[in-house]
């Protein structure tokens, strides 16, 4: 089995990129699983209901958000979909939910959405805690279990990626829109990347235009963000599964 993750969508024209370049990455590597972090098409902050169908269209199978969630009072209206899941360590009683839980080629995988807590600005439960709540209500209802872990800090994805070793069959990072080059496969079987990048401009900071962040750098005052212009790419990982044990065989990071 082939489990494709692309890195954080920023605004429409990372979208575009990737209703260009996703199905024929489907097609060419004989994906089975996509899945889509989907927090930032929006303008950079948010999704909405026309981006999300668009998502599903090109044969997305899960979409997960961050601390950009709740950017465009919209979500309200489709949170509740099977496809798209929030941070499962936000406040009990936030509508959407955490995980789900999707079936396909006799397998049942099981996504599951977290956000950080360092330097997130996001008042969320500890997902240290959280994550074993969630792996014993998984018990025997999953043949795979993938993590998108949507934090700032590269220590504390990296402590979860050890800490999870074993636990789950992938975990990759999102949020910074910094593709990592530390793809491996840890010592109990779990795959895992620090970051999976994003798409959107690549002539850009993380997306957005260059001047008006260098601005503020420069004045420390809060200039408002502008999407970048200009040429995209696509960054994401595939991972390769071992279809009887599930065990991941091979990690392949992509930027086009």
């Amino acid at each position: 089995m082939k489990i494709l993750a692309i890195g954080d969508i920023v605004g429409e024209a990372g979208l575009k990129k990737a209703k260009e370049v996703v199905p024929e990455i489907k097609k060419q590597e004989n994906i089975d699983f996509t899945i889509m972090n989907g927090e930032n098409a929006a303008d950079g902050m948010g999704l909405l209901q026309k981006q999300f169908n668009q998502m599903l269209e090109m044969g997305v199978d899960v979409v997960t958000m961050g601390n950009h969630t709740w950017g465009k009072k919209e979500i309200f209206s489709f949170i509740d979909h099977p496809k798209i899941i929030r941070p499962a360590n936000y406040p009990k009683g936030v509508c959407g939910k955490g995980y789900t839980i999707q079936q396909v080629n006799n397998k049942k995988i099981a996504v599951i959405n977290l956000i950080g807590r360092t330097d997130m600005n996001v008042l969320s439960e500890n997902p240290f805690i959280m994550i074993n709540d969630i792996l014993s209500e998984l018990k025997n209802k999953a043949d795979i279990i993938i993590v998108d872990f949507h934090a700032e800090a590269t220590a504390e994805k990296i402590a979860m990626g050890y800490y999870l070793d074993g636990k789950v069959n992938i975990l990759f990072g999102t949020h910074t829109h910094v593709q990592t080059a530390d793809e491996k496969i840890l010592e109990k079987g779990t795959a895992y990347i620090t970051d999976i990048g994003m798409t959107g401009p690549e002539k850009s900071v993380i997306g957005m235009d260059i001047n008006v962040s260098i601005k503020r750098f420069e004045t420390t005052l809060p200039e408002k963000y502008k999407l970048a212009d200009g040429k995209c790419i696509l960054n994401g990982c595939i991972f390769e599964l071992d279809d009887a044990t599930c065990r991941i065989n091979k990690i392949t990071r992509i930027n086009r």
